[in-house]
């Protein structure tokens, strides 16, 4: 749900007033580009009619400055925070909503929110704005919002074999008849391999596909480009992603899904009107295709890999692979053998970048940038903060000074709120943030 994206500052700037009654601010968000976006993602809305999930996509839409906070809309909000401003809305989110591409309920709304400023390139900001439009109506379908670890994915072999996968998807979805079918079969002979090495893998990777995989298959199929270009920017990439991403364990859902998304369309249209959350994009696809695999022998994979350059990318992954062990040792020291704070999780919002994050295996893991927020109040923590595996607790290095307000650490500040303090932990110099209300 959670979607991060590099893109470049805006240079417009204008000032507007926000809903609290605080002087002007500078806001950094090109009203007139914004209101153009809105108008956009209602042609795409109006076009894609409610065929692709049988219900419309149409929804409330928020473009938010994740450095000020302040927002504008295309609609109003029902308790009044918000402003007419040039036939939009505008106003200052509160520091308890967390800012991020995703579907949040703020002000009695369920909002589409999307970071400020968007993509330039046309066909990735319309599949951002129609990917976060799904994920707000994703419960109403059937698919509720999931958050497994995938941990292995940040092995060696979970990452190897997976881009091996992806490798043979990129070749599938530029080719036709038995090319693309052969690719095919590669790509589900690497994915089978990887799920016969990690016991949890093949459950994790379908539930993160059927969320996020979904999501982005979404985004990719209503941006309004034609079918061939469709398939060819997927395809670009698959090119060009992985190298830049330190992790796959959050974002690999955003190529593999609308990989195998757009391949079934072309074998079984109208499947995604027949899909259920326990569906395995690779076994739906096989089944489209009516494809036979049998247990490959070590020549076969070999020979498999060799046709997606698998020596050299293996050479790099067991090179990467010694450097991982040495960050993890790095993270253990810091989040886990040395004092620490923990925090218990209620009511929780994350903001995170998905491809910044490092598994602790057995321990969660640490999202290298992150703000939290919850009954606690609120954690911001652009150095990293350890999230537990069930999303219950957040742990960061022991504060500087457990009284002072705001807490500060090691690359972290917490503002408590009211009723909350900190105690010592179970170990010499751990701390534990409690709340005193009942």
């Amino acid at each position: 749900m959670i979607r991060v994206r590099i893109v470049p500052s805006i240079v417009a700037l204008i000032v507007m007033a926000t809903s609290s009654g605080a002087d002007d601010l500078p806001r950094p968000i090109d009203v007139p580009l914004a209101t153009q976006y809105f108008q956009e993602a209602a042609r795409l809305w109006k076009a894609d009619g409610g065929k692709l999930w049988g219900r419309s996509l149409e929804g409330p839409l928020m473009f938010v400055d994740r450095a000020t906070r302040l927002a504008v809309t295309n609609r109003a909000d029902s308790e009044g925070h918000l402003h007419a401003e040039g036939g939009v809305f505008a106003g200052k989110l509160p520091d308890t909503v967390s800012v991020a591409n995703t579907s949040t309920k703020w002000a009695g709304v369920d909002w589409i929110m999307i970071l400020w400023p968007l993509p330039t390139n046309d066909t990735e900001r319309r599949a951002l704005m129609m990917h976060e439009s799904w994920h707000r109506i994703q419960k109403d379908l059937g698919f509720p919002s999931t958050g497994p670890g995938n941990g292995h994915l940040d092995t060696f072999d979970g990452r190897y074999w997976l881009q091996l996968e992806w490798r043979a998807l990129a070749v599938a979805l530029r080719q036709r008849g038995d090319q693309r079918r052969q690719a095919v079969e590669d790509a589900l002979v690497f994915r089978a391999e990887r799920r016969t090495k990690f016991k949890e893998a093949a459950n994790d990777e379908r539930l993160m596909e059927m969320h996020e995989g979904l999501a982005e298959y979404t985004g990719v199929r209503l941006s309004g480009v034609e079918p061939a270009a469709r398939e060819l920017y997927v395809a670009g990439e698959i090119d060009r992603r992985p190298p830049e991403l330190p992790t796959f364990v959050r974002s690999f859902a955003y190529l593999s899904g609308p990989a195998y998304g757009l391949l079934l369309d072309d074998a079984a249209p109208d499947w995604q009107r027949k899909a259920k959350s326990t569906d395995d994009f690779g076994a739906l696809l096989q089944t489209a295709l009516a494809i036979k695999l049998s247990d490959p022998t070590a020549a076969d994979l070999l020979a498999r890999s060799r046709r997606y350059d698998g020596d050299k990318l293996r050479q790099s992954e067991e090179e990467r692979d010694v450097k991982r062990r040495e960050r993890i040792a790095e993270l253990k020291a810091r989040f886990v053998d040395g004092p620490v704070l923990t925090i218990p999780l209620e009511k929780m919002q994350i903001s995170f970048n998905p491809s910044a994050m490092q598994p602790l295996e057995g321990h969660g893991a640490v999202y290298m940038t992150a703000r939290i927020t919850g009954t606690f109040g609120i954690l911001t923590a652009p150095q990293g903060v350890l999230m537990s595996p069930d999303f219950k607790h957040a742990t960061v290095p022991a504060p500087k000074d457990h009284e002072a307000r705001p807490i500060t650490g090691d690359g972290w500040t917490l503002q408590l709120a009211d009723g909350w303090r900190l105690k010592p932990g179970q170990r010499k110099g751990d701390w534990e943030a409690v709340t005193e209300k009942k």
